[in-house]
């Protein structure tokens, strides 16, 4: 289902979107490293001035009381000479007052480093705490031997991006049922995000929940605790993609995804239900397009209204796990590309104006985000730095697509892999050359608005 190119819909038009929203995203945060840059200037010159005045301070009192020790210094060393006469009173006014602005600039000193330091500590504080809270948990291999070509993936951004559908902590508000109802937890959404060194493109794989593949060996993995247990499971094989995260967790899902594609995978966000819908409420909810009323058989009404509809937390929440939407017959993939279309939007909200420029709105999207987000290699400054590696990406290279599948299940109510098609995607990803079935760039403004698709990448989702 993904060979050929679409025309210029509305999922283009909100892909095009996010990367405009990273864009904005980039240039603020070059304005924060610019703010930077000033404050540090500042202080800079905070911290020089009284050092300055020390210096002259010093220099003064030199001039006021050198002059009246040197003879009796050139007395011990030629005791012929007359000693000086005792200090006037001016002299004395001159040497208590040179004392008195020693001692208020040693005072001034003092205290604008303690200023620069409050300073500093407040700004590391403020990252450490949002880095707090990032829940880390062990997901990496990156020394993996299912690693293909190492050396041409340096500097590769790898993002596996797992939306866990654990209960754990779900309220009855949010619709989804609770960890006695449903327990454990599966990766309800699996994405591979895709930032090649050059940066130049990005791609976004979506991996069917009930792929069928081969599951390694892997550690048992306790959704509670967030740690894995000596006991490895077995391999198997003709299982379903969400059951590797709900047996071994983040390893697990991180070594299937590496044996089947050889990429190296450097980050892990894991997302749950509760962190969600908070992150959309922070922003006070997000814009999505609806062409008509979506009714899901195990939801219920999702959105009644058309046209574009801002959606609160719990129904954006029931937005992106509908899967058995009423006049939907591609199950899943119907589901895929709402995910990816309100992925787009909500990166479209945050970056924003209106939330950039309100510390109320960001503080708490970047505080829900966090608290929601678990895994590894992941934070404040790894968003940060790749926000800011992206900022000459062209729009129109990134692309949201499907990996390919036979768009059927088979007996045992799985999607089969198109390996041999699969394999060459991941391959050019590897190697960073045109994927299969890419077209080139139009040649002028006309062509793109004919319909074809600038993506120099896969063919995205239909």
């Amino acid at each position: 289902m993904t060979d050929e190119m679409e025309p210029i819909d509305d999922s283009t038009k909100v892909r095009r979107k996010i990367d405009h929203s990273l864009a904005r995203f980039s240039a603020a945060h070059d304005e924060l490293q610019a703010e930077e840059a000033k404050r540090k200037q500042r202080l800079e010159k905070l911290t020089a001035r009284p050092v300055q005045l020390l210096e002259q301070t010093r220099t003064r009192l030199q001039r006021v009381v050198l002059p009246a020790r040197a003879p009796a210094a050139e007395e011990e060393a030629e005791p012929t000479r007359l000693v000086a006469p005792p200090q006037t009173r001016l002299q004395e006014k001159k040497q208590r007052h040179s004392e008195r602005t020693v001692r208020i600039g040693r005072i001034t000193l003092i205290v604008l480093a303690v200023l620069v330091f409050l300073g500093t500590g407040a700004a590391w504080g403020t990252k450490t705490w949002f880095n707090s809270k990032f829940t880390q948990i062990a997901a990496l291999d990156e020394n993996s031997a299912d690693i293909q070509d190492a050396p041409a993936q340096l500097g590769d951004e790898n993002f596996l991006i797992a939306g866990s559908d654990t209960r754990v902590g779900a309220t009855a508000g949010e619709n989804v049922g609770n960890a006695n109802e449903v327990q454990g937890a599966r990766s309800d959404t699996v994405m591979l995000a895709h930032i090649p060194a050059d940066r130049k493109r990005a791609v976004v794989i979506s991996f069917p929940r009930d792929l069928e593949i081969s599951r390694p060996a892997c550690e048992r993995f306790d959704v509670g605790t967030g740690n894995y247990s000596s006991d490895v499971v077995p391999a198997e094989t003709k299982v379903k993609l969400n059951t590797a995260y709900a047996i071994g967790g983040p390893r697990c899902l991180t070594k299937w995804v590496q044996q089947e594609t050889g990429m190296k995978i450097n980050h892990f966000v894991g997302i749950d239900f509760g962190g969600f819908k908070d992150m959309v409420d922070a922003v006070q909810g997000v814009t999505v397009h609806i062409d008509k009323p979506i009714k899901d058989t195990v939801l219920g009404m999702v959105i009644s209204q058309t046209g574009d509809v801002t959606i609160s937390g719990n129904q954006a929440l029931s937005f992106v796990r509908a899967r058995h939407v009423i006049g939907d017959p591609t199950s899943d993939y119907g589901r895929i590309k709402r995910q990816q279309e309100f992925i787009g939007a909500l990166m479209k909200k945050v970056m924003s104006r209106g939330v950039l420029t309100s510390p109320a709105q960001l503080s708490g999207f970047v505080t829900a985000f966090a608290k929601a987000t678990f895994g590894e290699n992941i934070g404040v400054d790894q968003m940060l730095t790749l926000a800011q590696s992206m900022k000459g990406l062209d729009p129109s290279t990134v692309a949201f697509m499907t990996i390919p599948t036979t768009g059927e299940a088979n007996s045992r109510g799985n999607e089969v892999l198109i390996e041999s098609k699969a394999k060459a995607i991941f391959q050019a990803l590897i190697e960073n050359t045109p994927l299969p079935g890419s077209t080139p760039p139009p040649t002028s403004p006309d062509t793109q608005a004919s319909g074809s698709k600038a993506t120099g990448g896969p063919q995205p989702d239909q």
